[in-house]
């Protein structure tokens, strides 16, 4: 897969680096018992400094603590910098960058860039593990187009506990075009970091880790940037949110109320060629979508997860098992009375080269079945093959299961041929099996 109250509503400009759930909002009360919404929590811009070289440094600490997901609750969570999920890291395209990660857990641990363009032994898969105590300096030069990336643990068969457990935070990449598009890009007024979590919670309030199904632990709760109930005061025309499917299992299917229209600028490689008018957008686990909603002006809206309703080829005994006929409230969006003027979106966003199929250097086909591929079960000792630099190929994927599969290359982006998957710039794709049982995409 890959997975955010005391002070926690922080400017860019006087960021500590800090998000820390573990009593509420700073300023304002916590959500009272009758059930109203609390201050959507926004995770602050992580510190960083610059040395003689012009390197950047990060510094994470993967750590233990309590937040208040539920109001008036503690629940035990783990973060980084903080109580629960991390801050919001923040780099530009051609500058090198250098983290220093410690481990303050119980157990070995990992951080994965997902989505980052990043050298193999500075990816943070399961084969860098952090011991309990340790250390890790990953560094790596950014060569990626503007993007909202995310950074979550990834050591083998603990994954889902590690963000479950509140292990994920936002890594945003800028350029100079997309600096030139005049953008919603004020961070935490109007452009809005949101990362949409499920969680399921036992009688004293702890996280229940039990009886995960075979599309991983669903919860019964929509916690949103760390907390369950939120509300974002709308200060301008528009809002861009930067949205992070952050749960381990549960796909999405989220519009507004009313269908209100949006429009999707940008997918998990970064800007669309042109903007794209929506008022349903689906987002598997791991991955990200850019959206400007007209939302300073009129009545309060909420982002819901609507059930999937299009599954015409799935029973349903299996759609509520894998969480698809469920619906919850997100975050509730509230205009204030006067709100500031924003600019027209623009026409074009970005240019990207379309790849060239008949210059493929190879076709591979992956067929996805009961946690296999092509037959095989994951093994860290084994390489199914190799692929050169700078070459193009052409992959077949089939889903010849009868429930919906995500799939998702570390490193690079792909574009879609022809199949079901509907995004065609992009880090990761849904498979929609219940759609098409025997779907079949081409991407190179």
């Amino acid at each position: 897969m890959g997975l955010a109250a005391a002070p926690i509503a922080l400017s860019a400009g006087c960021s500590s680096g800090r998000f820390d759930l573990s009593s509420g909002p700073a300023g304002v009360a916590a959500a009272s018992s009758d059930g109203s919404l609390r201050p959507l929590p926004i995770p602050p811009l992580a510190e960083s400094t610059v040395d003689a070289a012009g390197v950047r440094h990060f510094a994470l600490r993967a750590q233990a603590g309590n937040t208040e997901m539920l109001s008036g609750v503690k629940t035990a969570t783990w973060g980084f910098n903080g109580s629960v999920l991390g801050p919001t890291v923040r780099t530009r395209r051609g500058e090198t960058v250098k983290f220093t990660l410690d481990n303050a857990l119980p157990e070995e641990t990992t951080v994965h860039w997902h989505g980052v363009h990043i050298p193999a032994r500075f990816d943070g898969g399961p084969h860098q593990m952090v011991m309990p105590g340790g250390r890790w300096e990953p560094t790596w030069t950014v060569n990626q187009p503007a993007a909202t990336l995310w950074y979550h643990p990834h050591p083998h068969g603990a994954t889902e506990k590690h963000a479950y457990r509140g292990l994920a935070g936002m890594f945003l990449v800028d350029d100079d075009n997309a600096d030139s598009l005049n953008l919603p890009s004020t961070y935490g007024v109007d452009d809005i970091p949101l990362i949409i979590q499920d969680r399921r919670f036992d009688a004293a309030g702890a996280l229940d880790e039990s009886d995960p199904t075979d599309a991983g632990l669903l919860g019964d709760t929509i916690v949103t940037n760390g907390v369950a109930g939120a509300h974002l005061e709308v200060s301008t025309e528009l809002v861009r949110l930067r949205i992070l499917n952050g749960s381990g299992g549960r796909m999405y299917n989220l519009g507004f109320s009313g269908d209100h229209d949006f429009t999707m600028i940008a997918s998990d490689g970064g800007l669309l060629t042109e903007a794209v008018p929506l008022t349903r957008i689906a987002l598997s686990p791991g991955e990200r979508v850019e959206i400007v909603v007209a939302a300073g002006s009129g009545a309060p809206i909420m982002l819901r997860a609507y059930p999937f309703d299009d599954q015409p080829d799935i029973d349903r005994d299996t759609a509520t098992e894998y969480g698809l006929t469920d619906s919850f409230d997100v975050l509730e969006l509230r205009p204030v009375p006067e709100p500031a003027r924003s600019r027209a979106l623009p026409t074009v966003l970005a240019a990207i080269a379309r790849l060239e199929p008949s210059t493929a250097v190879v076709e591979r086909r992956f067929d996805l079945q009961w946690f296999m591929i092509n037959g095989a079960r994951m093994d860290m000792n084994r390489i199914d093959f190799t692929s050169a630099v700078d070459t193009t190929e052409v992959w077949t994927i089939r889903n010849d299961d009868n429930w919906p599969h995500n799939f998702h290359v570390h490193d690079t982006q792909f574009q879609i041929l022809c199949g079901s998957p509907q995004i065609v710039e992009d880090s990761s794709m849904r498979l929609r099996a219940p759609r098409l049982q025997r779907s079949r995409s081409r991407w190179g």
